[in-house]
């Protein structure tokens, strides 16, 4: 075992099929060029996502391990066995930031516990690019994931997290499956009072690119159509 031990670099990726050099820093390139282990998502989508990166790096050489809702525990503690022998690894997400709404925090947690380096590379954060595009409260906000898909319970979440909001100033971040987004914003139009502000944000970085925010009432008429475009919905309650 080596005395010196690798590192976990958190590698982001682009939001969409855009150019990946469009939105990510070229020192992304040269970390990727570095690295032959990786622990991802998606291994296909990984490999083709590299490939974009740096072409002429050479695939054979890759060793992906997959990370998802099937890893077990016992495979997933195993993944950063490589930085014990002094060999660095990178954590892929497979859209934006590692780590943020993506199971990579269980590996960011493990290499802590192991006492390896963590080091977060820069990229695009859909949630914070939402929020910066909102004009909403950047001082003090949350993230909430998935709301319930039963209406009524989504109804009784979106009104708990408008009284936060009010009570502490607070911006509520969430999202939703890509192909429900329209009924979620029919629901945040009939569900919240007039005029607790909406966002909606969606194809961030892309060509599509839409930010709109607006009061509830004000979405009863949307012509905007959000379906299958992945998006992050805030409110606030001024």
């Amino acid at each position: 075992m080596s005395d010196i031990k690798g590192k976990l670099y958190l590698v982001p990726t682009r939001l969409g099929d855009n150019p990946p050099l469009e939105v990510l820093p070229i020192s992304i390139k040269k970390i990727i060029e570095d690295l032959d282990n990786y622990i991802v998502e998606n291994e296909k989508t990984a490999r083709r996502f590299i490939k974009r990166v740096s072409p002429s790096k050479s695939q054979p050489s890759l060793k992906l391990q997959v990370l998802n809702k099937y890893t077990s525990e016992t495979e997933r503690n195993t993944y950063l066995n490589p930085c014990l022998k002094g060999v660095s690894v990178g954590l892929l997400s497979e859209a934006g930031c590692p780590a943020i709404a993506d199971p990579g925090a269980d590996i960011v947690s493990l290499a802590h516990q192991m006492d390896i380096k963590v080091i977060p590379l820069v990229g695009p954060s859909s949630i914070l690019l939402a929020l910066m595009g909102s004009g909403m409260n950047g001082q003090g906000f949350t993230f909430n994931g998935y709301l319930p898909i039963d209406k009524s319970e989504r109804k009784s979440k979106l009104k708990a997290l408008e009284r936060l909001s009010s009570e502490y100033n607070q911006a509520q971040i969430f999202i939703e499956t890509p192909y429900r987004n329209m009924k979620m914003l029919e629901d945040l139009a009939n569900t919240l009072q007039p005029n607790t502000r909406v966002c909606v944000a969606c194809d961030l970085t892309l060509p599509t690119e839409f930010i709109k925010t607006k009061p509830a009432k004000d979405w009863k008429h949307n012509k905007e159509d959000l379906h299958k475009r992945p998006a992050i919905f805030i409110i606030q309650k001024d």
